[in-house]
């Protein structure tokens, strides 16, 4: 093992007990990409739920506090300049449509010069960092579909889709639990008004659950009426059964027009298509999917599933096939959010 990889785990391990006193201690990777720079560090967070966060990490090149104050001064403002990370914009791809935007990084010297003052000469440099949000968010591009995440954030997700039978989802649950993955559930509302049970179940195992129509129909055949009913009767189903506030709609057999995503997208909702499709219905080899998976998948792909036989045995290799490339995996809403990675999910991967 190399020995930046040891002394990073002997910090993780040491690290724990001071988690378990104050919360606000969590870990977070920030993964340059663009200069192919990972870094991962001590962070104190001071907003969890915000996107654009103010976070404390360890100087990358192991820099200490000088004694002199000029010299802490100008230190900071040199490790600020190698932790910028510019903000990237969401845009519209001619070929995959509506690509979210990443947070960039900053260094907030003031607040890493104070933070400095208050430990001695010669400890390590905390730099204290934000994020910055894009200029063009998602919500800014209009009425377009999503296909995939932002190329540059290195997280992945497992999209299934649910619209027929229950047994193979025990067995997929105990998987993403012992792998420590969350999945997004997109649930057929005719499936969901017979399986409320089983879906509260997978909703308490941590996963997301969204919005897969209510009776599998071909969104572009129907009329406005008609896909305004698909789309609202699954929704109700998600509020009233389950207590889910949902934005997110996967059209059934990936079938839309226009229409279908302007409805959506008056609806408050984000139209999700996938970049990477398993076929498992099919019901392919296991080692088929998982090799597939293994060729294909990169940051921001959004992977496509269902609750079969052949998905349920590949799950397993798809996974570490995933973290085998150094990707995180997330809900789609996590992917497809503009929040840097966290390095409690990259640590996974080690």
């Amino acid at each position: 093992m190399p020995k930046r990889w040891m002394v990073l785990i002997a910090t993780f391990i040491g690290t724990l007990a001071m988690i378990q006193l104050s919360p606000i201690y969590t870990y977070i990777a920030s993964l340059k990409q663009d200069s192919a720079v990972q870094a991962v560090s001590v962070f104190m967070s001071t907003s969890t739920s915000s996107p654009v966060s103010e976070t404390e990490q360890t100087s990358d090149n192991q820099a200490i506090i000088p004694g002199n104050d000029e010299q802490l001064r100008q230190l900071i403002r040199e490790e600020a300049a190698k932790q910028q990370v510019a903000a990237i914009d969401a845009k519209v791809d001619p070929v995959w449509k509506a690509i979210p935007g990443y947070n960039g990084l900053e260094v907030d010297e003031q607040a890493t010069y104070r933070l400095a003052k208050s430990g001695k000469p010669g400890d390590p440099l905390r730099l204290v960092t934000t994020e910055i949000a894009p200029k063009v968010g998602l919500a800014d591009l209009g009425s377009y579909p999503i296909y995939k995440g932002n190329p540059h954030k290195p997280m992945v997700a497992l999209m299934i889709n649910v619209a027929w039978g229950e047994e193979f989802l025990p067995k997929m649950l105990k998987i993403m639990d012992d792998e420590n993955v969350h999945a997004t559930f997109f649930f057929d509302g005719s499936w969901l008004s017979q399986h409320v049970e089983t879906a509260k179940e997978i909703m308490r195992h941590g996963h997301e659950m969204s919005n897969h129509g209510y009776s599998h129909r071909n969104m572009s055949k129907l009329s406005r009426t008609l896909a305004v009913e698909e789309i609202t009767k699954t929704q109700n189903l998600l509020e009233q059964q389950l207590g889910v506030h949902n934005v997110l709609f996967a059209p059934p057999s990936g079938d839309f027009d226009q229409e279908t995503v302007d409805i959506a997208h008056q609806m408050k909702m984000h139209t999700i298509l996938w970049t990477l499709d398993t076929l498992d219905w099919k019901n392919p080899p296991p080692s088929v999917i998982v090799r597939k998976v293994a060729t294909y998948v990169e940051p921001g792909t959004l992977i496509l599933m269902h609750p079969t036989s052949s998905s349920s045995a590949a799950l397993s290799e798809i996974i570490k096939a995933i973290k085998g490339k150094g990707l995180s995996l997330g809900t789609v809403s996590d992917v497809i959010s503009p929040s840097r990675v966290t390095a409690s999910q990259f640590l996974l991967q080690f």
